[in-house]
């Protein structure tokens, strides 16, 4: 599995080190088997280090999500016209997703399938995660294009389905072994549906 660089946050080079470092030890390990040790090693730090800017492995793995989930968004974003027609925003959208999914295959796995493991500690993020998502949903779909078209903005009950969906299938793709690509007809047609298309 590969991982990607994720931008230092809040301008700490170290704490971006560190976000590397854990990234890197769950394309190696899993989540669950990295130590701190196996963190500090990847980034080329000190445990001292880490502990001057996480008080946990948790608290690294939530801020690694984050960073991600961010990432995701404004390569989402990025990616989609407004101007252009509902449907080519759509594959615009879902490639853009499955770009950044194949990029960094563990950390996504490890957010979808450990970060329920963390028990409440997960669960502000996972809901600040799923809200995040929705909001860019409804309003990609509340843009120009889509009004041109007759379509309204996606309401949040179904943008949420669609992401519930597709981030099971996307679950399975990488249990499998399969292609991470082969997600991008079945979320086109199922986003395409979802919209009356």
């Amino acid at each position: 599995m590969t991982t990607a660089t994720v931008l230092p946050a809040q301008g700490d080079a170290f704490r971006g080190r560190l976000l590397d470092g854990l990234a890197a030890s769950i394309a190696e390990r899993g989540y669950r088997e990295t130590t701190v040790a196996d963190i500090v090693r990847h980034a080329h730090t000190s445990k001292r280090t880490f502990y001057g800017r996480f008080a946990t492995k948790e608290e690294c793995f939530v801020e690694l999500l984050r960073v991600n989930n961010d990432a995701l968004i404004a390569r989402v974003r990025a990616a989609v016209d407004p101007e252009a027609d509902w449907d080519r925003q759509i594959r615009q959208a879902v490639g853009a997703y499955v770009d950044h999914i194949a990029a960094r295959p563990a950390i996504t796995l490890s957010w979808i399938r450990e970060l329920p493991g963390l028990g409440a500690q997960a669960l502000p993020l996972h809901r600040w995660a799923i809200d995040r998502l929705t909001d860019m949903l409804v309003d990609l779909t509340g843009n120009p294009g889509f009004r041109r078209a007759g379509k309204g903005p996606l309401s949040r009950p179904l943008a949420v389905v669609l992401l519930g969906g597709l981030r099971e299938l996307t679950a399975l793709v990488f249990e499998d072994g399969s292609d991470v690509r082969g997600l991008l007809e079945p979320a086109v047609t199922a986003s395409t549906a979802l919209l009356g298309g």
